[in-house]
């Protein structure tokens, strides 16, 4: 169960930088806010039960029309609000195409009266706040060096399955719990707001019945796989480093479902594969708890100059 927010208790936000590149420079989006007359990045606090990816999607969704699709993440803002209590706003990049733009829907209304695609220079002395000034500058730094462009690796663990001692089949046959299940519809949003191309599973039925919610959401088979199992892990005949290689190569977001053992030979080889050096962050990173992901997120210009960002997201459902 959540804790009840009070006075105390930080508002917690996220939102992101919507950008197109038009005649060879970069756009982005500016939101000029009806009620608090001033402009900014567009965001927007967490519903209950929501992860941070999906609010970030449904806010820009809410506030500008667009269905965008996360980018690498570009950190965190905090500020204090008139009220006295604490604000932390999450911020990714999120490239907006053509298709995307046209098919967007935007109205002026009591929040949103006006949106505004301009350079980073104009957008630098159009923001109101000097928080949201530091985002676009983080955005900044990751085009100059050519890493605005991402595809991700999501290495996602199973939820919580029936217990070992408690099952009397192969391992591999190991259903989830009503807790395992509740965790992977809770994640499932968080994981389509990066727009997977793949859905990888181990052959596990713990692992084929997690992804079982985000391919209904995203409309995607799920893959199943020995190469990245337990069995195989165990057997010694697992294949991760081929399997991480052919998504490497595709260069589109896809999700690896396995389990504890095989996730940190998962993510060490995506490191390895792309010049990356491995730091205890990154080993963070791989010890996941059941439901939880990992987002490794790639360069599509560079892709062997190193994963650009990580992030680690948790299942609400507990």
């Amino acid at each position: 169960m959540s804790a009840v927010p009070t006075a105390t208790t930080p508002v917690i936000a996220a939102g992101a930088v919507c950008w197109r590149i038009v005649d060879g420079d970069a756009r982005i989006l500016l939101v000029h806010r009806t009620q608090h007359r001033d402009v900014s990045l567009p965001k927007g606090k967490v519903d209950p039960g929501e992860t941070l990816p999906q609010t970030a999607v449904r806010e820009i969704a809410e506030e500008t029309g667009l269905t965008i699709v996360l980018g690498a993440p570009l950190g965190q803002i905090s500020y204090v609000l008139p009220n006295g209590r604490d604000k932390l706003v999450y911020y990714w990049s999120a490239e907006v195409d053509g298709n995307t733009l046209e098919a967007s829907r935007f109205t002026p209304n009591d929040e949103i009266d006006a949106l505004e695609w301009v350079s980073l220079a104009k957008a630098r002395k159009r923001l109101s706040y000097p928080h949201d000034i530091e985002v676009v500058d983080a955005f900044a730094e990751r085009l100059a060096a050519g890493n605005a462009r991402t595809f991700a690796i999501i290495a996602l663990r199973h939820g919580k399955a029936v217990p070992a001692e408690s099952w009397d089949g192969p391992d591999a046959t190991r259903p989830l719990l009503q807790r395992g299940v509740d965790q992977a519809a809770s994640i499932a949003m968080g994981i389509a707001a990066f727009r997977p191309a793949r859905l990888a599973s181990s052959t596990a039925v713990r692992c084929v019945q997690t992804l079982a919610p985000t391919a209904r959401l995203t409309g995607l088979p799920v893959r199943e796989t020995a190469k990245i199992s337990q069995d195989a892990w165990e057997d010694d005949t697992a294949s991760v480093s081929s399997v991480v290689a052919k998504r490497l190569r595709r260069m589109q977001t896809a999700v690896l479902c396995s389990h504890g053992p095989v996730l940190p030979a998962i993510i060490d080889e995506v490191a390895r594969q792309t010049n990356t050096v491995v730091t205890s962050a990154l080993r963070a990173a791989a010890r996941l708890s059941t439901g939880e992901y990992t987002v490794l997120h790639i360069s599509a210009e560079h892709p062997d100059a190193g994963i650009v960002a990580i992030e680690t997201h948790s299942p609400t459902a507990e």
